[in-house]
């Protein structure tokens, strides 16, 4: 699985929509979102930010907020989706994922700001990730979310993820899902050019 350089990243932002037809940014996470990224946790409601860390946070610590920031580090990915908003570019969900290529796997997790829930734009995002780890070379994505956390759930369900036991957590429930696309179907233009150009590099290309 083949890791995009870093210095290439702007390129690979896509535009989607939401169910009104809203335009729907998703762009990997820089350095000057730091105080927008840190004020969109902080307004997710109780529940949201316990969903998806798993726990009782108010805001993201300073280390957890380093992490979001590194793109590409220890080969795990932020992605923010964001809507203008009053003239202003406001991130309305994010997502996180690491391809692991010993396994050919995408692990990922992600959230929608409570404001702009139930518009659609979480099958979206979910959607764009399938295209990322199409891109990547992986033949599975997978993540894992709290039993009670029914919303994802039922996400997933719809997306057409398979559900097992998660391997260490009774609390969680694991969610996996067989990627089955060829470069040339990837739907997200910039990554079916980067699995195109990932293909063309492989030693196994033909000449």
């Amino acid at each position: 699985m083949s890791l995009l350089r870093l210095q290439d990243l702007k390129q690979y932002s896509d535009t989607l929509r939401t169910r009104q037809g809203e335009a729907l940014n998703v762009r990997f996470i820089e350095p000057r979102d730091t105080d927008e990224l840190q004020h969109y946790f902080r307004s997710l409601s109780t529940r949201s930010r316990y969903n998806r860390f798993f726990g009782a946070i108010s805001e993201l610590p300073k280390g957890l907020l380093h992490d979001f920031l590194q793109v590409g580090e220890r080969e795990r990915f932020t992605v923010v989706a964001t809507m203008m908003v009053d003239g202003f570019e406001t991130i309305v969900a994010e997502a996180r994922y690491a391809p692991h290529e010993e396994s050919a796997t995408l692990e990922f997790g992600l959230s929608v700001g409570d404001r702009w829930q139930r518009r659609g734009i979480a099958t979206a995002l979910l959607r764009n990730l399938e295209c990322r780890a199409a891109a990547l070379g992986a033949e599975h994505m997978f993540g894992d979310t709290l039993r009670a956390n029914e919303t994802m759930i039922s996400l997933a369900r719809k997306s057409g993820f398979a559900f097992v036991n998660h391997p260490d957590d009774w609390k969680l429930v694991r969610f996996d899902k067989e990627i089955r696309l060829a470069p040339k179907d990837i739907p997200c233009a910039s990554w079916r050019l980067a699995a195109l150009s990932r293909q063309a590099d492989s030693p196994s290309a033909s000449a």
